[in-house]
């Protein structure tokens, strides 16, 4: 094993050499830590960068730099393959708190003290890459979206197999008479184009097409899915693209707007297979059609159906509406609508409709009569005003996504059918996780989908299904990562992931692919995906220790941990998204990361330095999440926001990486006070990890009983919630929270 030779550089620039003493800094570097370090006025120029180069060409083999945010200069500081460790003496120290002054020189040494006790306790991490990995990207459902992934797929050189469970590819765009407007003018109805991305699609030699197939089991991981398939066939794969595609709003369940009492009452998908036939003619005897009805949200945003608005159902009607105009100008047609939703260029399409002479009705549909005469509730009158003497009403029904197969058996009364991964009220299927029950954490959006009912079957630990957000459509982090599913290298695209139009579904399945190209490469050189990009580390299990009761395994987020024949955990490398969380869950301190592990954190946080109880002046840890805590925490110092010196930042990958473990460290080495800054979790979570915040704050539900037995005030622990945008807003909680402690007074255990 090659010894370890660390490089210790300081950087006095940026006006760091001008706020505290650098040489003093230097002294802890040699003092403490019996190790030569040197500075530089600009570290990040060309003087200072040659300067590291230059030691590790004479055998430094690991670099820890004390100068400037992490988040900033890793482009110059990037020496790979030697690892870089980062201390922040700009951002978070000179720039956040008076200059020269004793408390904000002793935040520096601290802040060095952390990084040099951070160094021995880390190494780089090297991949897991042994084997052969699959480039070939399996698309499922063949309509629009997924024909538009796999000719993307295929045009950057991968091959495909697509897969559609019915007899034809094109899905539901097969049976439309036009699209709606998808270049300038966007003023009208176009011609419906999906022959011809079929034909581009059939001809592609590096797309392979299976008709009437479905997958019938998923296992593996990205760049080694094995799927077997309804065909018989076992097929390997490197990631997986699902565009299902939606179904239209069952309409049986809209008696109230007239369906099935009047065959003259249709839906729009009914009414665009009567402008596909090329003529729209009354089901109830025959007769063409002269006076038409749209009535929009038909079971749209209504929480006794859809509680959600399908985004495209106005358009359609509108679309529909100049259609049958077009084909005989003395229609009259009518849209009875509630608001009208035409963004983007759909607004041209609105005005096109206005001056064809289509009427709009603001107001909301009573009912539909027998004779098809509809009472609206006018909201710009006022009053209820009947709409007679009509041939036809269509409603706009909304869209449902194919979040599961067509066949899934209904729901048990009251279950919500739409949701994902975790039923907190059924036992798994192995004991010694908490009597075999989840934590209510996984109660808060996730209830159990309907056996029998999953797209990709899958033979994970936490269930077959892809998680789903409420309403049925595909969970991802909606801000930052709107593609990726739960389960890494398996990515939505289309309307299974939101209402869109065919437009939109296909640059929708242009953004997955590229999700999905960079799974199977990042897979192959076994680095991480989002949010860590090209993290070469992966959890290790020491199993001497492990034992075996299923936290790590219940609590992942991204169903990357398994378990083997005798229950231990099994780690799938190219699944892990790296966040820490099983690490935050394990109860022994048995898995760790290369680079990232509770002995490295409990060791940073004991490194600092504190001050006995007559000093006055306390200490608080604050354990921030990298994600969102810290960019703000960044964006702060560089608005020069000051907040209390008497704070050491450590910086977390996830909330849900920490252990309480080092919260009584950190207690019992005598700091003050501890909190937790992270993302907001909930329905609208934005933890990167999906439920990190979540998982700290139940854990810290418990950490009362820790306190208690220590003999200390549960206030001393709290968790605040951040967001990137918090610059302004985080100085002030963490004031606060330091005045909160100073009232409660000094930790007792200062000293021992």
């Amino acid at each position: 094993m090659t010894e370890r030779k660390t490089g210790i550089y300081l950087c006095s620039g940026c006006g760091i050499g001008d706020a505290v003493d650098v040489p003093a800094l230097e002294g802890v570097a040699k003092k403490e830590f019996k190790l030569d370090s040197k500075s530089h006025a600009c570290l990040c120029g060309d003087e200072g960068v040659a300067m590291i180069k230059a030691d590790l060409e004479a055998g430094v083999n690991q670099v820890a730099i004390a100068a400037c945010s992490a988040r900033v200069m890793s482009d110059r500081f990037g020496f790979e393959p030697v690892q870089v460790l980062r201390a922040d003496l700009r951002e978070k120290v000179i720039w956040s708190h008076p200059a020269n002054h004793e408390d904000t020189q002793a935040l520096a040494e601290d802040a060095v003290r952390m990084v040099l006790t951070q160094a021995p306790k880390v190494k780089a991490p090297e991949p897991s890459v042994e084997g052969e990995w699959s480039s070939r990207i399996l698309v499922m459902g063949g309509g629009v979206t997924g024909l538009a992934a796999a000719a993307q797929s295929a045009a950057l050189g991968h091959d495909v197999l697509l897969l559609e469970q019915s007899d034809r590819l094109g899905g539901r765009a097969l049976d439309a008479s036009k699209r709606l407007p998808h270049t300038p003018p966007y003023a009208k109805p176009e011609a419906n184009d999906i022959e011809a991305l079929v034909a581009a699609v059939t001809g592609n030699a590096k797309i392979a097409v299976r008709l009437g197939c479905t997958v019938t089991q998923t296992s593996g991981m990205p760049g080694r899915f094995v799927v077997n398939l309804s065909d018989g066939s076992v097929e390997t794969v490197g990631a997986i693209v699902v565009a299902t595609g939606w179904r239209p709003y069952d309409a049986t369940k809209l008696g109230h707007l007239g369906y099935g009492a009047s065959p003259d009452v249709v839906t729009g998908i009914e009414l665009e297979g009567m402008l596909k036939a090329g003529a729209v003619k009354r089901k109830s005897n025959g007769a063409p059609v002269k006076s038409v009805a749209f009535v929009q949200c038909a079971g749209s945003r209504d929480p006794d159906h859809l509680p959600y608005c399908s985004s495209i159902c106005c358009a359609t009607s509108l679309k529909q509406a100049l259609e049958l105009i077009e084909a005989d100008p003395d229609t009259n047609a009518y849209v009875v609508y509630e608001e009208m939703r035409t963004p983007g260029v759909m607004e041209e399409l609105y005005r096109s409709a206005q001056a064809a002479g289509v009427i709009f009705m603001k107001g909301k549909v009573k009912g539909v009569g027998a004779d098809l005469t509809i009472t609206v509730a006018d909201e710009l009158i006022g009053e209820e005003i009947p709409l007679a003497g009509l041939d036809l009403v269509v409603l706009a029904t909304g869209m449902v996504p194919n979040s599961t197969t067509p066949n899934a058996p209904a729901p048990a009364e009251g279950a919500d059918q739409l949701a994902g991964d975790v039923d907190p009220e059924v036992p798994f299927p192995v004991a010694g996780y908490c009597g075999g029950t989840a934590p209510a954490v996984h109660a808060k959006r996730e209830q159990a989908i309907p056996d029998g009912g999953s797209l990709l079957n899958l033979q994970y630990r936490q269930g077959p299904h892809l998680p789903v957000l409420h309403d049925g459509f595909a969970d991802s982090h909606y801000i930052c990562f709107p593609y990726e599913t739960r389960r890494t290298g398996i990515y939505t695209a289309g309307p299974v992931r939101r209402p869109m139009d065919w437009a939109e579904a296909a640059e929708d399945a242009s953004g997955a692919v590229l999700k999905a190209v960079q799974a199977v490469r990042s897979a192959s050189a076994g680095a991480a995906l989002h949010p860590r990009v090209g993290d070469l580390s992966y959890p290790k299990v020491s199993l001497n220790q492990c034992t075996k009761c299923k936290r790590c395994t219940v609590e992942c987020p991204f169903g990357a941990i398994d378990e083997d024949e005798q229950t231990y955990p099994i780690v799938n490398s190219t699944r892990c998204r790296r966040c820490g969380t099983c690490m935050g869950a394990c109860p022994v301190r048995a898995i760790s990361f290369d680079n990232y592990s509770v002995d490295m954190l409990s060791s940073m946080i004991k490194a600092v330095k504190i001050p006995d109880e007559f000093s006055g002046k306390p200490r608080i840890l604050i354990m921030a999440c990298e994600n969102d805590a810290v960019p703000a925490l960044d964006m702060a110092g560089i608005k020069r926001n000051q907040w209390s010196a008497h704070v050491r930042i450590l910086p977390v990958r996830c909330l849900g990486s920490v252990s309480l473990l080092c919260i009584s460290d950190a207690l019992s080495a005598g700091y003050d006070g501890v909190m937790m800054m992270g993302c907001k979790p909930g329905d609208d979570y934005q933890c990167h990890f999906v439920k990190g915040s979540a998982m700290a704050a139940e854990r810290l539900s418990k950490v009362g009983e820790t306190l208690k037995s220590m003999m200390l005030e549960p206030e001393r622990v709290t968790q605040a919630e951040a967001s990137i945008a918090d610059a302004d807003r985080l100085p002030k909680v963490i004031d606060a929270f330091v005045e909160q402690i100073t009232a409660i007074g000094f930790n007792p255990f200062k000293g021992f």
